[in-house]
């Protein structure tokens, strides 16, 4: 099998044995074999790719006089071989690739393809057999022929027709996968979604653990597979706080008995399905993005609370609000891809306000840590409001919706009061803010 120049200078020639042993002689400069036939402005609108001279040779055959080439170097060269020859394809509005019916070969299409002119390439397959060439030795013309004309148009990865979302757009979903502790969240989120990502942001010391660990522990209750990674505090910790939540009795202040925290482990954690990470402190995100992994498709928990962003980047060297644009894309990518509702707490900037968040300062988006890509990409950001420094209402928490995705509702949720004893959060009626726009 000779190959030439764009001449039809004869310039190498590959030898192929009855083993299937390959060698070449002379050099192919890059071009396709069988090129020099249709280099000069083809009447034909169409061309041909296989990955073997003789696959190349049997299109011909079986579909007439029609440009049909083959790569130079197989299959695993194939996109080197379309950079190579690029200008040539481009005088063709059709380049139908025409690869081996094999997981090698349609990797390479898939390959070829991605560097080819947008909107002009089709791939042809063959179901009963490898290639061109052995269709034709079982005397099956017809299903190459076939293969040609049944070519689907190529769409890169990311790009979905319109018309093919019939099935998806009309299946009903429901409006939430699980209700929050807390009527006001409800009212304003409509619940909890798997496939999205809240953030949970307030000042230092305002109580966004124990937000966390609350609604963590009505989905353990209700039986939801949870994954909680505390970054900040001890797994004895997290795990005797969430006790607490669920027995309603401060376990980690005192000194319970060791029968006492014998009977509250045998009525929660017992029978949970949770997940803990263990470690404290600062971590490589390789290695926490990996758990979270493992936790959503290994352990098949679909609800994951990540405490905290800031500690998660502790430990790495470079400019804050890069690495949590990076951080960011790949938390929101994760989500996507796992389909797992994520709770990710976050801090806040320092205030520069006389009256900053640990004295109940308002929460806006703009303050939250770093760049703008935590608020851009979460689904819905609740802020916590809390004066730690008031007589009368330092135990009151103020609950803001500040964004939502979902239906846009944002604003104040609800108001909780925090109980130390019991551990738990009461819910109670808040005054409406004033809106100059409508209270006159």
């Amino acid at each position: 099998m000779y190959y030439h120049d764009t001449s039809g200078k004869p310039i190498g020639s590959k030898i192929r044995t009855k083993n299937k042993l390959f060698s070449y002689e002379g050099e192919t400069k890059g071009l396709f074999f069988g090129q020099h036939l249709f280099f000069r402005n083809s009447k034909e609108k169409s061309v041909v790719i296989t990955e073997g001279e003789l696959d190349a040779a049997s299109v011909c055959e079986a579909l007439g006089d029609f440009p049909a080439v083959s790569l130079p170097s197989g299959a695993a060269a194939a996109q080197k071989a379309m950079k190579t020859n690029y200008e040539w394809l481009q005088q063709f509005e059709k380049i139908i690739l025409f690869f081996d019916n094999d997981e090698a070969g349609r990797k390479a299409a898939k390959d070829a393809a991605d560097v080819l002119p947008p909107g002009k390439v089709y791939i042809a397959s063959l179901d009963a057999y490898k290639d061109a060439s052995d269709a034709l030795q079982a005397n099956d013309y017809k299903a190459v022929e076939n293969a040609y004309w049944g070519a689907k148009a190529y769409r890169p990865d990311g790009i979905v027709e319109g018309k093919a979302l019939l099935e998806l757009v009309t299946t009903p979903s429901t409006p939430h996968d699980h209700e929050y502790p807390f009527a006001g969240l409800n009212n304003k989120l409509h619940g909890i979604r798997y496939g999205e990502l809240c953030t949970i942001t307030a000042g230092s010391g305002i109580g966004k653990s124990s937000f966390c660990r609350d609604i963590a522990t009505s989905l353990l209750q209700n039986g939801e597979r949870v994954g909680y990674l505390a970054l900040e505090e001890s797994n004895k910790r997290t795990a005797l706080g969430l006790m607490s939540s669920a027995v309603g009795k401060s376990l980690h202040l005192g000194e319970p008995t060791h029968q006492e925290l014998v009977d509250a482990f045998d009525s929660t954690m017992a029978n949970w399905n949770l997940f803990l990470f263990d470690g404290f402190g600062s971590y490589d995100p390789d290695v926490i993005y990996n758990r979270i992994e493992y936790l959503a498709s290994g352990l098949e928990c679909k609800i994951i609370f990540l405490d905290h962003l800031s500690i998660l980047l502790s430990g790495l060297d470079g400019d804050e609000r890069r690495m949590i644009d990076v951080t960011m894309t790949r938390l929101r990518s994760l989500v996507e891809r796992t389909g797992i509702a994520l709770f990710l707490v976050s801090h806040l900037r320092r205030s520069t306000q006389d009256g900053g968040h640990e004295e109940g300062a308002r929460v806006t988006l703009s303050q939250l840590r770093g760049s703008a890509a935590i608020a851009q990409l979460s689904d819905s950001v609740i802020a916590l409001e809390r004066n730690q420094q008031s007589d009368s209402d330092a135990s009151q928490t103020t609950v803001r919706v500040i964004k939502n995705r979902y239906s846009g509702e944002t604003g104040i949720a609800c108001t909780l009061s925090y109980n130390l004893q019991t551990c738990k959060f009461i819910e109670t009626e808040f005054d409406e803010e004033f809106d100059p726009t409508k209270d006159f």
